[in-house]
């Protein structure tokens, strides 16, 4: 295990600093109206702390793994078509919710080859039609052996807001934070064929410490 890499962000996510210093100045001012109605101003502040949270965290070494790069809930494990990479794939879609750590990390040390922006709709990002029809952000990696690997940041319900900080040049390492999307989403991962995944529908994940899958030992 190691320290994950190249993570210049406090434990709460810059993203959720004027949410954060907005809650908490309302809740100050009602305190000083009605104790009794600034409990609810509280609460809300509260979650907002929650909601941004975004700890350090550390990850396999081992050189053929896919490390999850969202916090949440396996929602699909199947063969299917990588539009992004234009290729059959393995894909791997991690669910997040509104308690889950929202920040994304990169699955794969490598470079990056493309990102690209897609206008969509707000479909529940649990559902499979938001792979393709929610506003989402996708990326393709080319790992130092080969392997090409697509990450798509997908919107959901209540998500308005996909932030990515990568481009393409870029070089990422495993467990590197590159982007953010805020309340409730989803991140699909496109792995070559012959990788074995090693999370299955209904795992709880966490972002860089989990293993989704063993990346084929050849690129042929």
């Amino acid at each position: 295990m190691m320290n994950t890499p190249h993570y210049p962000h406090p434990i709460i996510a810059r993203e959720g600093w004027p949410f954060l210093a907005g809650s908490i100045l309302i809740a100050v001012l009602v305190s000083f109206w009605s104790l009794g109605w600034s409990i609810f101003f509280w609460v809300i502040a509260v979650f907002v702390l929650q909601f941004f949270r975004d700890p350090a965290r550390s990850g396999s070494t081992e050189p053929l793994a896919v490390l999850s790069p969202a916090d949440g809930r396996i929602v699909v494990v199947e063969q299917t078509l990588d539009p992004y990479g234009e290729r059959q794939a393995l894909k791997i879609s991690v669910f997040m919710n509104v308690f889950n750590v929202h920040s994304n990390r990169s699955p794969v040390d490598g470079e990056v080859l493309k990102t690209q922006y897609f206008p969509g709709k707000f479909f529940n990002a649990a559902l499979d039609k938001a792979s393709l029809e929610n506003e989402r952000n996708a990326m393709v990696l080319r790992t130092p052996a080969g392997h090409l690997v697509t990450a798509v940041q997908v919107a959901g319900l209540v998500a308005k807001r996909i932030l990515c900080y990568t481009k393409a040049g870029n070089t990422l390492a495993r467990g590197q934070r590159y982007g953010f999307i805020r309340f409730g989403s989803r991140v699909d991962v496109y792995l070559p064929l012959g990788s074995r995944a090693r999370v299955a529908i209904g795992d709880k994940v966490s972002a860089t410490s989990t293993v989704l899958a063993d990346l084929p030992a050849s690129t042929s």
